[in-house]
Parts: structure tokens; sequence; C-alpha cells
């Protein structure tokens, strides 16, 4: 149920307005700034929607498209023009954003960026993407770990960028921290498109948590992205799918209310509970291990496959980038 499209919002609803925008041509100055004021305009048309948007979603690449060129004239900085332009259009709308920038790094290749403003005008979460989509981007992998944040009336809102979603560790992190509304932002192609939905519903199911998901849409004469804007209810069906026409917004209801009472009364599936209390039937209170080799691995900094000296791309080299520049 998602109060059609949200159009009856329910008073513990929060009401998500999920933009599939058109993919752009970023190469100047000049057209990060026009950019940035599309979005604007985006912000404004979610804000006189005739569903009453809490949160309107951007999708990751909002600014910059898909060239993934770092050129430093259209980087962006956290205090810059464009983010104080973003604060400024929700504070005076009075509504709450995520959205996207590349960030510029003095200290290497840029940061892969997410930001959630709340309708005051405040950032409320700063992200940097852990996992770029390597070998085909050149982003610095992120350094902020995954913060959630208190989102629009009782939610608490976590944000996945885009391949970070494919693994489940890191929707697992922002629902253990307690988020109950996951965002995935995206600038992924149609050839992802099933995996892009398969795992939108795992994220959610296996988290009891919401996942609300959007692409960037449209053609920018080289790169074709999907838009696919969709909502998943915290039992991982969906409940809310998008078109494929730029520009659309795609509105549904969340519940954070109803997830906070399926975790704490499921007992069947309440998987994220039962990771940490294995067996709690044979045993009081469950088993509360880490029997995964891999995390082990993970936090000794010796993480290896079977199969890890057979592995063919290691580097960006072979789709058309530099080798790193740092260790």
């Amino acid at each position: 149920m998602n109060g059609l499209g949200g159009l009856n919002k329910s008073p513990n609803g929060v009401i998500l307005g999920l933009v599939q925008l058109q993919l752009p041509i970023t190469k100047t100055k000049d057209d990060l700034t026009t950019q940035t004021e599309k979005v604007c305009d985006m912000v404004r048309k979610a804000k006189r929607f005739i569903a009453p948007i809490d949160l309107v979603v951007f999708p990751e690449y909002m600014l910059h498209g898909l060239s993934m060129d770092m050129n430093d004239e259209i980087m962006c900085d956290i205090d810059g023009p464009e983010v104080s332009e973003l604060k400024k259009v929700c504070k005076e709308n009075e509504i709450w954003g995520c959205f996207s920038i590349m960030e510029y790094n003095p200290n290497g290749n840029p940061y892969n960026t997410g930001l959630i403003i709340d309708d005051q005008g405040q950032i409320k979460l700063n992200c940097r993407k852990l996992h770029p989509w390597v070998p085909v981007e050149p982003w610095e992998p992120g350094n902020l770990g995954l913060p959630v944040c208190d989102g629009p009336n009782g939610s608490k809102l976590g944000l996945v960028i885009c391949h970070d979603g494919m693994f489940p560790e890191v929707s697992r992190e922002l629902a253990y921290k307690g988020a109950d509304v996951i965002l995935r932002t995206a600038g992924y192609t149609p050839p992802i498109r099933h995996s892009w939905k398969i795992t939108n519903q795992t994220n959610a199911f296996c988290n009891l948590a919401y996942t609300a998901s959007v692409a960037m849409c449209g053609s920018d004469g080289t790169n074709d992205s999907m838009g696919d804007a969709m909502i998943v209810g915290f039992d991982g069906v969906t409940l809310v799918e998008g078109s494929n026409r730029a520009d659309e917004i795609i509105t549904g209801e969340v519940r954070p209310d109803l997830v906070l009472e399926a975790r704490i009364n499921w007992g069947v599936e309440n998987n994220i509970y039962q990771l940490g209390h294995r067996g709690f039937v044979a045993v009081e209170g469950g088993v509360m291990d880490a029997p995964y080799t891999y995390m082990d691995d993970l936090r000794n900094g010796t993480y290896s496959l079977p199969w890890e000296d057979k592995i063919k791309h290691k580097d960006g080299q072979a789709y058309g980038f530099d080798a790193p520049r740092k260790k």
C-alpha cells in the first residue's frame, strides 16, 4: 500500500518523490551552473506536485552526467556554490532533498558524494560512495563510513550510492544503525536493470526496511540511463515502479512506523535480528559470534579470494584510465 502513489498521505507516512532526471552533458563550469539550476527547478516542481512530497530524491550524477570527466573546473565542494543553491532551494520550498555531487579531492581522485538536506537547508547526511563501479568509475573510494540521519515525520534515512547497493553489507550496515528507509541513487544503464530490481528487493526484505531507488534517465548521445525508479516494502514486495520517461517524478508513501512494528514483532524472517542471535530456540539468546571468514579477513586486511591471482581487471587501464595515482 502506498497511498495511491502518495496522493493520500497517512498521519505516519512519508511521501517520497523519485526524480528520473534527464541525463545531462556537463563539460564546463557554465554547464554545471545550468544543470544546478535545472535540479533546483525540479525541486520546485516537486513542491508543486499534487502528491505532498516530503523528500525529493535525485539520482547519482545529477549534475555531472556519465562522462567520468575529472576536470577540476566541474568538481564541487561541500561549501561551494552548487551545494549552496541546493540548500537554499530546500529551505525556500520547505522540502527535504537527496542530491549527488562529484566532490573535489585535493589528495587524489574526486569523491562521489551524496547529500541529504533538510527542509531548513541544513545538511543532515554526507556520505561518499564506498564502492565505485570499477573498473568503469575513477572515483576515490569513500572514507566517511555509512552514516544515517533522522528524516521527515519520524523516519531514519540511509543512503546507498549506486554500486554500493550490490553489496548486501552496505544496506545491512545502514539498517543496523537504525535506517528504516534506505535511499539508492544511481546512474545505471539498462544492462543492469534486472540486478537493480532484485537487489533493491533483497536489500529491503533482508533488513526489514523500505528501499527507494532511482537512476538517471534518457540519453546523452553516448550513454543511455534507465530511470526505473522503484519503492519496495520491507517485505520485499515492490510497491511503486517508474517508467523510462526522463524528468518524471515517481511518488509513493512509506511508513516507518510499520517497519518498527515488523522489526519488533516478527518471529519468522526477522533476519537482521537473527543474524546476531543464531539459533535462539536452542540456545538462550542465540549465538552472537561471527562465523564468516571474510569478515575477519576484511578487518585484518587479508581479504583474498581462492581465484585472486587469476583476476584480469585490477585497475582501470583497460577502460581508458591511467594507472592508480596512489597506493
